[in-house]
């Protein structure tokens, strides 16, 4: 299995288990482009210089502001080298938080984001070799890694300080971890950094294990040392190798042997996930993953059963090995299937999850790494405050040098071209991507799809290409509105229409309804109603020059489907799997109108954030890969597979051993180029059963006409209706060259809304001295660039009090005096329960704006 589709497939996975958003908001304006979008700094140890803005200009330019972007790949380590050359101007590859010293003294500005995540997997089983031991088999010793490891530690020496110490399975500091602060820091002052503790619970485990500790302090079983095999990673960004030494350390100064293993992901994989856990050939692992969006951190309810549970959809071990407690299984099953009645109900379930989460940890939690990636000073650049900027839909549309229409931008990544690109099984790696992105109208981190656009400070969508939605889900499913560009009602049951499209019959080439399939009819969870302008087809063109058209949608719908039937021409095994598990979901699709085009979409799956669940269909991937597909170019394609001449998955091609499509290079091209003659000869229609209704000889004739002069013109068939085109790529020297599309719908400042986010100082501010059984007051004061930070644009501000040994005293919500400015009151009665000596007073803000809040902490001295 390869990386990029594991990760792929967790990410997508913690989407799919959200279930009822973190904070609850009412319904605000969805932004025009004459409004500023307000968010907040990520909170880190580290503050990033913030490049010069300007307020946004008006203009007439259509597109994106630059005329040109060249992207070629640069070494990491000398990013900032190039930058301060000039070779570059932006390297958009996010840098782990190690290099952030270098970037601020070389005067350089810097995005500031979440890079994932790291921690310990920890083998659960009990070995079938009864004469091994694995300590792990018991859950205290799995918790007594909590105390053992010293985060702080880790942060400082290994990141530079640049990250942030992580306990629990929720992402530190974010919407999740802040609506539960009393738990989480609760937790983290039960968990603080304790070698004794750890020491003594292994000590009190182990004997009745049958280990004897050894008179050279060494644990032994059966006579032999207690040896754990600890798979470390030694490859990535080189952060793993490191953490696993310290982690050997510590485990082998209370007495247990550490068998250091270093291996690459492709040499450790196949043992951490690929074997049983009882074969006993790993302990441990240097788990790391990525995120997928603020959208997917919203809310973080499933990671409790994806994490730690027997019930995991996570293929593989350490997860089915694992004997979960059972309250802790029905809280992680609840939490994610949405079984609560409230969100009060719901956040009491978490706060017992993240407790019952330590003591299982069968993953101990290391870090929330932040990452940053350099630009130069007279750049701007967008970037996703949980991804960074080349997770970015928004990203391209806002990169422009400060001040200044035009211009070509030299744009500096890790890597180009590392898979064969193509929207149904090709590359998705994030420098890939990027690039995809640039090239399409832009959709949600979420749910996909053109017709939205994904705020980058919060999560949520807003209209990228519809002209208005309708969401109607079933009567008490914890789903909240947050936005007004879309109606929301609720319905006893949500019935699906006896036309609606819910499966594909390859061999007859067309839809199975759901009157067809479920006779005795249909239901699902979420109904979902996008209708786009009336001049769509007028005013959406491919980079070939092509309009769009309705048979492009439904082309997408069908390739959505006929991969994984096999009846079907090009039917793959690998997809097969994917679309598979999709139907169970799944509950049709239904077009009511082409002029407007209005689409219906049904489905079981939902998300907390109502924005969420508007699904545009718009024609791209529809298996979650970046980039749109225009029905021309996958006829082709298909043509290609079915002749087996070519296979849009590597698992396919490999089998086979032939070529996996590319309609960027390689020998692809040339197969392409032939299939496009025989189509354009043939004023071929793709399943015409079907797409005979939409798409006429005529429409056929001038599709694969442009499609033919864009080849000879550029040398590739990628084309999309994005604000750039790709006009030149150069897989050997792998770059490529990005040019405006001044055809473009929008002008150049639709989102210019998204420049910059509302970065949020917060100043604590009070005695330093409190006598205990006196109340006292705090002053919180909340800016932006030195003005006030306005009151309707903070949902909140709460705060933490900690008394001399670190327990939380109390929680609470500061008062609003005014525009940035808040006041904490601790009464005679909470200050009586302060022992003697210091104390702190933390405060959390959060904005509506942005997902992320902000922190901030006053030490004071509690008196007699």
């Amino acid at each position: 299995m390869k990386l990029r589709k594991v990760y792929f497939a967790l990410s997508w996975l913690v989407v799919l288990s959200m279930i009822l958003a973190a904070c609850q908001t009412s319904a605000t304006e969805a932004p025009t482009a004459t409004k500023s979008p307000e968010a907040v700094d990520a909170p880190a140890a580290t503050e990033p210089p913030v490049a010069a803005t300007e307020p946004p200009m008006q203009t007439t330019r259509h597109g994106g502001w630059l005329d040109e972007i060249d992207i070629s790949v640069v070494a990491g380590d000398s990013a900032i080298s190039q930058l301060q050359a000039g070779t570059i101007d932006f390297f958009s590859f996010n840098l782990a938080s190690d290099v952030y010293p270098a970037i601020k003294e070389a005067g350089l500005s810097s995005t500031q984001s979440l890079g994932g995540y790291y921690g310990i997997s920890l083998n659960p089983a009990v070995f079938t070799d009864t004469k091994v031991l694995n300590p792990f088999s018991n859950r205290k010793i799995r918790e007594a890694l909590n105390w053992l490891i010293d985060r702080n530690y880790i942060n400082q020496e290994i990141f530079a300080g640049g990250s942030l110490p992580k306990l629990l399975p929720i992402t530190t500091q974010l919407v999740e971890y802040t609506n539960l602060i009393a738990t989480a820091r609760a937790l983290e002052s039960k968990y603080a950094y304790n070698v004794e503790k750890a020491k003594e619970i292994i000590d009190a485990e182990m004997p009745a294990m049958g280990a004897v500790l050894g008179e050279d302090g060494k644990w032994q079983f059966n006579g032999e040392p207690v040896t754990l095999t600890f798979l470390i990673r030694s490859d990535g960004d080189g952060t793993r190798q490191p953490i696993g030494d310290y982690v050997s350390n510590q485990l082998e100064s209370v007495g247990l042997t550490v068998d250091r293993q270093y291996k690459t992901s492709s040499e450790a994989f196949p043992i951490w996930l690929g074997t049983a856990g009882a074969d006993g050939q790993w302990h441990m692992y240097t788990a790391g993953y990525g995120v997928s969006g603020l959208g997917s951190l919203r809310d973080e309810s499933g990671n409790l059963q994806q994490s730690y549970l027997n019930t995991s959809t996570q293929a593989g071990e350490p997860y089915i090995s694992n004997v979960s407690d059972p309250e802790f299984q029905k809280l992680g099953d609840d939490l994610a299937q949405g079984k609560y009645s409230s969100k009060e109900e719901r956040d009491a379930m978490m706060a017992r999850g993240l407790e019952l989460a330590l003591e299982d940890s069968l993953f101990v939690w290391v870090i929330d790494q932040q990452v940053y990636a350099p630009y130069n000073n007279n750049a701007q650049v967008t970037f996703d405050l949980a991804t960074g900027p080349e997770s970015t839909n928004v990203g391209p549309y806002n990169l422009r040098f400060v001040g200044q229409e035009g211009g070509t931008m030299k744009v500096g990544t890790n890597d180009l071209f590392t898979q064969p690109w193509n929207t149904i099984g090709g590359s998705n790696w994030i420098w890939d991507a990027n690039v995809h992105r640039a090239t399409s109208m832009g959709a949600s981190s979420v749910t996909g799809g053109g017709g939205l656009m994904a705020d980058p400070y919060t999560g949520l969508a807003y209209p990228q290409r519809i002209a208005s939605a309708e969401l109607t889900y079933k009567e008490g499913l914890p789903i909240n509105q947050n936005l007004n560009w879309l109606t929301v009602t609720t319905a006893p049951q949500v019935d699906v229409p006896e036309d609606a499209w819910v499966d594909w019959d390859a061999k007859e080439q067309r839809f199975i309804t759901a009157a067809e399939k479920f006779p005795d009819g249909l239901t699902s969870n979420i109904k979902s109603v996008v209708t786009y302008p009336v001049d769509l087809f007028d005013t959406v063109k491919w980079h070939d020059g092509s309009p769009i058209s309705v048979g492009d949608f439904v082309m997408s719908m069908i390739q959505g489907f006929d991969p994984g039937k096999p009846d079907s021409a090009i039917y793959d095994e690998s997809l097969a799997l994917s679309i598979n598990a999709t139907l169970v979901s799944f509950k049709g699709y239904r077009i009511t109108s082409t002029d407007p085009l209005t689409i219906e979409s049904y489905t079981d799956t939902y998300l907390s954030d109502a924005e969420l669940n508007i699904t545009p269909l718009w024609p791209q991937s529809p298996y979650g890969l970046s980039g749109e597909n225009s029905w021309q170019v996958l006829a082709i394609s298909n043509l290609a597979e079915a002749a087996g001449e070519l296979a849009y998955t590597s698992d396919k091609a490999d089998g086979a051993e032939i070529e996996n499509t590319s309609w960027v290079g390689g020998p692809s091209l040339e197969i392409l180029a032939k299939y496009l003659d025989q189509a354009a000869g043939e004023s071929y229609i793709p399943y015409e059963p079907t797409l005979g209704q939409y798409i006429t000889r005529e429409e056929a004739d001038l599709r694969y006409s442009n499609f033919k002069k864009w080849y000879e013109e550029h040398g590739h068939f990628w084309v999309g209706t994005g604000p750039y085109y790709l006009d030149k790529v150069f897989p050997t020297e792998k770059s490529l060259v990005l040019k405006n599309n001044s055809d473009f719908v929008d002008l150049a400042d639709r989102w210019s809304e998204f420049s910059e986010p509302k970065r949020a100082t917060t100043v604590l501010d009070g005695p330093g001295q409190v006598k205990v059984g006196d109340e006292a007051v705090f002053d919180v004061s909340v800016s932006f660039k030195d003005e006030p930070y306005l009151q309707s644009d903070i949902r909140g501000v709460r705060y933490i009090l900690y008394d001399a040994t670190g327990a939380v005293v109390t929680v609470g919500d500061a008062d609003a005096i005014g525009d940035g400015q808040y006041q904490v009151t601790l009464g005679a009665e909470i200050t009586s329960k302060l022992t003697t000596g210091s104390a702190r007073l933390e405060v959390a803000v959060v904005p509506i704006p942005v997902a992320i809040p902000s922190f901030t902490s006053f030490d004071f001295v509690a008196i007699p």
